[in-house]
């Protein structure tokens, strides 16, 4: 289909729209951790000379939307000015009425924003909204920016699955432990911080019954940065091999638990757990678009996995990781028998390989984070 957008239709933007759009982005972000099922959103507010009167971000328990708060902030002078927001504005009444009404009656005359919001009470009908009231709007502005800082909410919204997002520790070698299962610490303690912050961004983790058996994880948000809900711990354990003992049951009642185990899994380990306060669901494990299908009716909107090898290639395999990022540690541990960090059937050829792209490095005290996303991923959508 050939495109009918004209030259004369790009928008053009300039050094200060640009700034400004990072502002919002910086703001948005401010609400990780605070807006989940929601998105993050931030909204710069300019007067019609292009100084900056208002700022705002979204945060769930505050109710009121970023371009709400900006807007408040700007009073009067935000007329003939611009509104930079980090994601389409809603048109609908929700917990709040609709942002697009606000921008209109404080008197905004152009709006930019970088990309649609994909939920379906949202999507594209913000814009309309705005541009039958007259309002210049501009979309596309750090697209890829703006996508990546809601990449969790946006495949939510296409796929009502969590956003998966694999994380390991390994050493140069490329071993997640010893041949006798010791692995405390491969990395250091700036890179165990980091790990903290991942884990603030997401609404559950997820181990298998190997790493919750030999480790004894407690799997909290350790990072001290506030959160709206608490991070729920998932553990996939086929035979019911987790202990009444472990600091994951123990630690039930602080912050929750949940354990997919078999159909037929037996009653009396399930009432024991259930003592704890965990909760047991025993649809399988197996099948795991099934598994994250249940946490997505949760509005769980990302799933960090820090288990083992065979948990990482049953998702590998599956086609079902979103994200990786490896903490690799200038440390050589050895041995044949020492695991890698997935393990599954894996490809019997190098081009098969899952490929990553848009990879980023970085350095936490002598150790490097690579993150990056699979090129081959299952996408689904919410019927399937």
């Amino acid at each position: 289909m050939t495109s009918t957008t004209t030259l004369a239709e790009v928008p053009t933007w300039s050094e200060t729209d640009r700034r400004l759009m990072a502002r919002a982005l910086e703001l948005a972000c401010r609400g990780v951790g605070q807006v989940s099922p929601g998105p993050l959103v931030g909204c710069v507010i300019t007067n019609s000379i292009g100084e900056v009167i208002g700022e705002g971000y979204y945060i769930y328990e505050e109710v009121m939307h970023a371009e709400t708060i900006a807007l408040r902030e700007a009073g009067k002078r935000a007329r003939d000015g611009t509104a930079y927001v980090s994601l389409e504005p809603h048109a609908h009444q929700s917990r709040t009425p609709p942002c697009t009404d606000a921008l209109i009656a404080a008197g905004i005359k152009r709006v930019v924003a970088p990309i649609q919001d994909l939920n379906p009470q949202v999507s594209g009908r913000g814009f309309s909204h705005l541009r039958d009231a007259g309002v210049a709007v501009e979309v596309g502005l750090m697209a890829e920016e703006a996508s990546e800082a809601n990449e969790k909410y946006l495949h939510f919204m296409r796929t009502r699955l969590p956003f998966v997002h694999l994380k390991s520790a390994l050493s140069l070698d490329g071993k997640v432990a010893t041949k006798s299962g010791d692995s405390r610490w491969i990395t250091g303690r700036d890179a165990r911080k980091r790990v903290h912050e991942l884990r603030h961004e997401y609404d559950a983790i997820m181990i298998g019954a190997g790493t919750a058996e030999l480790d004894d994880p407690l799997l909290t948000d350790r990072s001290g940065l506030p959160r709206r809900r608490p991070l729920v711990r998932v553990i996939l354990d086929e035979r019911l091999r987790l202990s009444p003992g472990s600091q994951l049951v123990r630690t039930a009642a602080e912050a929750p638990v949940i354990v997919f185990t078999a159909e037929d899994a037996d009653e009396s380990k399930i009432d024991s757990l259930r003592t704890y306060g965990v909760e047991v669901i025993n649809s399988g494990t197996r099948d795991l678009h099934l598994v994250l299908k249940t946490l997505g009716k949760r509005a769980f909107e990302g799933l960090l996995i820090e288990g083992g090898p065979t948990l990482a290639g049953s998702f590998a395999d599956a086609g079902l990781i979103n994200k990786i990022s490896f903490f690799i540690s200038p440390t050589i541990i050895g041995g044949a028998d020492a695991p890698g960090p997935v393990g599954g059937s894996g490809v019997d050829v190098v081009r098969h390989a899952l490929k990553l792209h848009r990879v980023k490095t970085e350095q936490h005290g002598e150790d490097i984070e690579i993150t990056g996303y699979p090129e081959r991923v299952r996408e689904e959508t919410p019927d399937s």
